[in-house]
């Protein structure tokens, strides 16, 4: 069972067979997901035009465990934004490290941008490619 938390991301390129799709599709049992990264997933697809019912039939079936954002995780997200802001990530980009942080866990993105703040924020990052 993989011990990874999922940026929306890394979720978006395996679903679509992008770059890295490969590596996560490896990794994807038993990976954890923020509730927000998850809705980021959702509304990328609705944006791109495809029917509610064929992105849950796309998305249901897979072993990720989709975690609410609860009051701790939603503060260690607000308060990485001095740690992130010179790299431009978003308020979902952080709630996918704060959840990484919060259970010492690598996140995995497909934005090479999180490079560049590993160090600040203490997170382990996984950049698929």
């Amino acid at each position: 069972m993989s011990r990874i938390v999922l940026d929306a991301s890394a979720l978006i390129a395996l679903v679509k067979g992008e770059a890295g799709a490969t590596i996560v599709a490896e990794a994807i049992a038993g990976s954890r997901m923020s509730s927000v990264n998850y809705a980021e997933v959702v509304s990328h697809f609705i944006h791109a035009g495809m029917p509610e019912r064929e992105i849950d039939m796309m998305l249901d079936p897979l072993p990720i465990d989709v975690v609410p954002l609860d009051k701790d995780t939603a503060k260690r997200a607000g308060r990485l934004r001095a740690a992130t802001a010179s790299a431009g990530l978003s308020l979902g980009d952080r709630c996918c490290l704060a959840l990484s942080i919060q259970e010492a866990l690598p996140a995995w993105t497909a934005d090479k941008a999180w490079r560049n703040i590993a160090e600040t924020t203490g997170a382990e990052i996984v950049v698929i490619r």
